[in-house]
């Protein structure tokens, strides 16, 4: 049986393990497309990504690696602000270029793409990216006894939601990567039980 809480926006949220997961991410699909929006998240909003401290540590281990590999207006932000800033909200996120594209961002064809993953993917580093890059759309929030993993629903990532719902890839299935990373194999193999389950009930 599944373990169902309600937030105060009474949106249903699933048990699993010390994680609670909102519906949104059985119920909505999403798969990125590039093509389409061209990386669009790492350029928009209004501060850079979500960082943990050990993060930042991350950061400056691998950054003679995938220093080489940024713009050079990318390489001087992170050398004048630093590894990671503070933002409006008072939350530690990565520094941006101007005002727009993360620091760390890199452009193939006009398409942002991430500059420490490009490293990571190369060899250079074992450490992929910021588990709130990876993660996406899906944003964690840490709360005194457990995980809240929410559905975040953005403009532009219009493109992802009906190249998702075309290849029937709901978020939780999207994902996995990041979620095995962040709670193990076991986690996610009975959030995808939960999934069929919650499915089933629907139907």
């Amino acid at each position: 049986m599944l373990e169902r809480y309600v937030r105060a926006t009474f949106v249903l949220m699933i048990r699993i393990g010390d994680a609670l997961l909102s519906e949104d991410v059985f119920d909505e699909h999403f798969a990125c497309d590039l093509g389409a929006c061209k990386g669009a998240c790492c350029v928009e909003g209004d501060s850079g990504a979500p960082l943990t401290q050990a993060e930042v540590g991350q950061l400056e281990m691998v950054w003679e690696f995938v220093a080489p590999l940024l713009p050079e207006a990318g390489r001087m932000a992170v050398e004048q602000q630093g590894f990671a800033v503070i933002d409006g909200d008072g939350d530690l996120v990565t520094p941006l270029v101007q005002g727009k594209e993360c620091a760390f961002a890199v452009f193939d064809n006009g398409a942002a793409k991430c500059g420490l993953e490009k490293a990571y993917f190369e060899g250079k580093t074992q450490w992929r990216k910021p588990l709130s890059c990876h993660l996406y759309p899906i944003r964690a929030k840490e709360l005194s006894d457990f995980t809240a993993l929410n559905y975040n629903r953005w403009p532009i990532c219009e493109a992802a939601r009906l190249c998702g719902k075309a290849g029937k890839v709901s978020v939780l299935d999207f994902c996995k990567d990041a979620l095995i990373r962040r709670f193990g194999d076991s986690w996610f193999n009975a959030a995808q039980q939960a999934q069929k389950r919650w499915r089933e009930a629907l139907s």
